[in-house]
């Protein structure tokens, strides 16, 4: 069988598109082990990967209003402003429990993509277990002013998006020679420098690299699309995203929008879910 990884990119709240279709391969029993997940795509990545359809967007439409889950609030009072403790222990201990004992039987593999701080470069963290690494997936969606940076074996991490938002040349150097993709900005979008630079280089002042990335972040962004384009060209990309503006923001509240970005995003699923079962098995 051709080697074929699942690329997950992020998008804070957009994340709800890639929820849904991810349940739409659930429900068709398809369940490609490799994953990259990079922020978001690496919270969503859990739930497919354990096999809990329909959970990850149960747990944003249930608390997407709630200041525990994530409020300015938080952000006063811990430094994040997705509540670190409620989203990454109180859900998926207590009130939304991950299936570790599923991961740990299909055998997936998820890469949460990270951002290493004080050089700016991406690291791709194997997540061996989802309780006990947990943390991986927090340093991966700990976004730049909104969040603390992680600390993992010495190092500190945050949202693997800024030095490697769609990580396409990393599967391929990892041999991958097949790469599905769900996308969450839809076909024509470049990425437009950061408004909010003066302030990023203030806030990380002394981590030198990390300012430098995030300058060059919409540059390599828009250059990975063009790498999808061209893997796509030659048949070796699959790639799935909005087929217009999704009409959800990063920091989105409203449930309601949410549950509509899932269902559209399901439906669309299914309609390519045809295309995309000829892609994996040609050789």
């Amino acid at each position: 069988m051709i080697p074929t990884a699942l690329i997950l990119e992020g998008g804070g709240m957009r994340g709800a598109y890639t929820a849904g279709v991810l349940d739409c391969w659930l429900d068709h029993g398809l369940l490609l082990r490799d994953v990259y997940g990079v922020s978001a795509g690496a919270c969503q990545a859990c739930s497919y990967l354990c096999r809990q359809k329909g959970r990850a967007i149960r747990i944003w439409v249930k608390y997407s209003g709630d200041k525990r889950f994530a409020s300015f609030s938080s952000w006063l009072r811990t430094g994040d402003y997705f509540n670190a403790d409620f989203n990454y222990h109180q859900i998926p201990d207590v009130l939304e429990p991950i299936d570790n004992a599923a991961y740990l039987k299909n055998g997936g593999r998820l890469y949460a993509v990270v951002t290493e701080a004080n050089t700016g470069k991406a690291a791709y963290l194997p997540v061996q277990d989802m309780r006990r690494d947990v943390a991986l997936v927090q340093a991966s969606s700990s976004l730049p002013l909104l969040s603390r940076p992680v600390n993992i074996g010495g190092k500190a991490y945050l949202d693997g998006g800024v030095a490697d938002s769609i990580p396409l040349a990393q599967a391929i150097r990892d041999g991958f020679t097949r790469n599905v993709l769900v996308l969450t900005q839809p076909a024509g979008y470049r990425k437009q420098p950061n408004r909010a630079m003066p302030l990023i280089a203030l806030k990380y002042r002394r981590h030198p690299g990390f300012v430098q990335v995030m300058r060059s972040r919409h540059t390599n962004y828009n250059e990975t699309l063009d790498l999808i384009d061209r893997e796509q060209a030659a048949g070796r990309a699959f790639v799935i995203r909005p087929e217009s503006d999704p009409g959800v923001g990063r920091l989105e509240h409203d449930p309601a929008r949410l549950q509509a970005l899932y269902d559209t995003a399901y439906a669309q699923a299914e309609r390519m879910y045809g295309a995309l079962s000829e892609f994996l098995q040609s050789t």
